[in-house]
C-alpha cells in the first residue's frame, strides 16, 4: 500500500524523516525532492565493475547546465531522508520525464531503514538544461508486511554525498 501525502505528513519526524522539509513539496501521495548543485561524471571510457572508477565533480551553475545524451551523470538530492518501517521508492516527476530526463536508470527502490541522500542516475534522451534546486524527482512510501531486518549497514547507508557504484565491493567480499 502506498502512503497518501497526509499520511506522509502524519509520520514526519516519527517514521519518515525528510531534512529539510517544505510543505509546498508534499503531493497527494509523494514528496518532491530537489536536485543538488553537484554532479559526478565518470572519467573513464570503459567502466569496470570490479574496481572503483574515477569520477569528476561538476557544479551546476545557477544559469543551468546542458546534459548530453549518451552520458551518465550522477547527482543527489538536496534532502536527506530516513525511514522506519516503510519502504521508500523514488521516481522522476512527470514534468521532468516529458523533457526526456531520466532520474534513475534502475535504482529507484530503497530498502526499509535507508538513511541518506538519494543518488540520482541522470540520463537524457535529448540535450536538456538542468538547474540546481529543481524539484526533479519524488519519493513515495510503501508499507511492508512480515518480519524484516532494516537496512542498517549497506554500502550506501548513511551517505553524505553522491555515491558512485561500489559494486566492486561485492567482488571483494566474494574473493573474485
Amino acid at each position: 500500500m502506498i502512503l497518501s501525502g497526509k499520511e506522509i505528513y502524519r509520520n514526519l519526524n516519527k517514521k519518515i524523516f525528510i531534512e529539510p522539509f517544505n510543505i509546498g513539496q508534499l503531493n497527494p501521495n509523494s514528496y518532491n525532492l530537489r536536485l543538488h548543485e553537484e554532479l559526478l561524471v565518470y572519467d573513464e571510457p570503459v567502466l569496470d565493475m570490479k574496481k572503483p572508477n574515477k569520477t569528476q565533480l561538476i557544479t551546476i551553475p545557477e544559469s543551468g547546465l546542458v546534459l548530453e545524451p549518451g552520458r551518465l551523470y550522477l547527482g543527489r538530492t538536496v534532502e536527506y531522508t530516513r525511514t522506519k518501517g516503510f519502504v521508500p521508492m523514488l521516481e522522476g516527476r512527470s514534468s521532468v520525464g516529458r523533457l526526456g530526463l531520466v532520474v534513475h536508470v534502475t535504482a529507484g527502490f530503497g530498502d526499509v531503514g535507508f538513511a541518506g541522500y538519494w543518488t540520482l542516475e541522470l540520463f537524457c534522451v535529448n540535450p536538456v538544461k538542468i538547474y540546481p534546486g529543481v524539484e526533479v524527482c519524488q519519493i513515495y512510501y510503501h508499507t511492508i508486511q512480515g518480519d524484516y531486518e532494516p537496512y542498517s549497514s549497506g554500502k550506501y547507508q548513511n551517505n553524505f554525498g553522491i555515491q558512485p557504484s561500489m559494486l566492486y565491493k561485492d567482488f571483494e567480499k566474494q574473493g573474485r
